[in-house]
């Protein structure tokens, strides 16, 4: 069986990546939906961040107000590393659980482990491999304007709240541009589910 970490910036297709690695055959685990089942309603995760952010983040039916807590976070960076130390062992533990249970049934699968901040909770210590989907500033600022409604100010600030994506490209050992069509990102992703599958 082989991990791979898939990353990149925030905006850059990696969950478009992660479904073509689907298709092709691959297991895929999500990080953002780990940690959404970490903090439902009355979960440990659920009650230390109240206790630290208090009612506002939540909504009527006491599950969190994710945008609430991602505007104070956004401009937070103490705050953020306080959410950050209380959800990311949680969905590490979650991940971990997951990859046991895949490869007792397929020893030979490709796990695809889509995770935004691989480098900034230290799960590149932790894959075999490493994927990044990057694509240009403007390409991430027009995506999330489009799709989250964010002006230009706010997506710069959510594009700079994380590690540069030269940075990451640098620790990559497969870079994908999340600007090619998509028969052509198709095709590489599906090559490189082929050479992955190899070294499982």
């Amino acid at each position: 069986m082989i991990l791979v970490g898939l990353t990149g910036g925030v905006a850059t297709g990696k969950s478009t990546v992660a479904k073509m690695f689907k298709q092709c055959g691959a297991a895929v685990i999500n990080a953002d939906l780990l940690a959404r089942q970490v903090v439902k309603p009355g979960k440990p995760a659920w009650r230390a961040i109240v206790k630290l952010f208090g009612n506002t983040v939540l909504n009527q039916d006491r599950s969190l107000h994710r945008q609430a807590l991602g505007s104070i976070v956004f401009h937070n960076p103490k705050k953020r590393r306080q959410l950050e130390r209380i959800i990311h062992p949680r969905v590490a533990r979650e991940q971990q659980r997951l990859v046991r249970w895949i490869a007792k049934r397929k020893p030979q699968a490709v796990v695809i482990y889509e995770v935004p901040l691989l480098f900034e909770a230290g799960v590149d210590k932790r894959v075999d491999k490493i994927i990044v989907v990057t694509v240009d500033r403007n390409t991430q600022i027009a995506r999330l304007k489009k799709r989250n409604g964010l002006s230009r100010a706010e997506a710069l600030r959510r594009i700079r709240s994380q590690m540069p994506l030269a940075k990451k490209i640098q620790r990559a050992d497969h870079v994908l541009n999340g600007t090619l069509p998509r028969p052509s990102l198709r095709k590489q992703v599906g090559q490189l589910f082929r050479s992955l599958r190899l070294l499982a």
